[in-house]
């Protein structure tokens, strides 16, 4: 379970500021797969990297009553000077998971050959994803953090990542920022939108995506009459 109290943040930036979050209250339950919808600029990312505790809020807090895991296939996890190997047994160290348990599951799972033997930075983009969605699912957590994700690789490994990441949501919960709404509605049970700095939960995930898509609804009609006003 995660537990989100009181969290604040604003940037303030060449004289304006942008609140992302404004006394944001919710509890996102275990094993549940949840997704957090919102246009573009409204601070999900900010949001998701506050549960992950890689970003601190202005105030109030979020409590955790199990594992969180970085975003899911975020490429930055791998030092870029370190091989795959070498990431892969840092990565167990920090963790406190079994380093040759985790190298066999990595280099099976990413299917890079010898370059999981090479330095990160002589890794093409997809590599790195490749390596990183490895790392993520090599480590059993309690909750994933998924944050726009995308599968990279042919037919067959996209289809071996998405089973796998299934079997870890049998198991654990989930907290996922996207904008494709096919993904979400496979994904996720439940949902929660933030707007203006205000978070809306839902029980049903169907409710979120009405609630989301009918403020890009009310956005769309209100720019569309603030260029008819500036037209006439």
């Amino acid at each position: 379970m995660i537990k989100i109290e009181d969290l604040c943040k604003t940037y303030h930036m060449n004289g304006r500021s942008k609140v992302v979050a404004l006394n944001v209250n919710a509890t996102l339950p275990s094993r549940t797969a949840v997704a957090i919808l919102g246009r573009n600029g409204a601070g999900k990312s900010s949001l998701m990297k506050m549960i992950a505790g890689t970003m601190s809020p202005d105030s109030g807090r979020v409590l955790s009553s199990g594992t969180i895991s970085w975003p899911v296939g975020f490429a930055g996890c791998a030092h870029p000077q370190l091989t795959g190997l070498q990431n892969t047994r840092f990565v167990a160290r920090v963790y406190g998971v079994d380093s040759d348990e985790l190298v066999e599951s990595v280099k099976e799972f990413a299917e890079l050959g010898q370059h999981f033997y090479l330095p990160v930075r002589s890794y093409s983009s997809g590599m790195k994803s490749r390596l990183a969605f490895g790392l993520s699912m090599g480590i059993h957590f309690d909750t994933y953090l998924v944050d726009e994700v995308t599968s990279v690789g042919d037919a067959t490994f996209k289809q071996k990542s998405e089973e796998v990441f299934f079997e870890r949501l049998q198991h654990s919960g989930m907290v996922m920022v996207s904008h494709s709404m096919r993904s979400i509605k496979k994904l996720c049970t439940e949902g929660a939108v933030l707007e203006n700095g205000h978070l809306t939960y839902h029980k049903n995930v169907d409710d979120a995506i009405d609630h989301y898509q009918n403020n890009l609804a009310r956005g769309t009609k209100n720019k569309n009459h603030k260029q008819q006003a500036v037209q006439g």
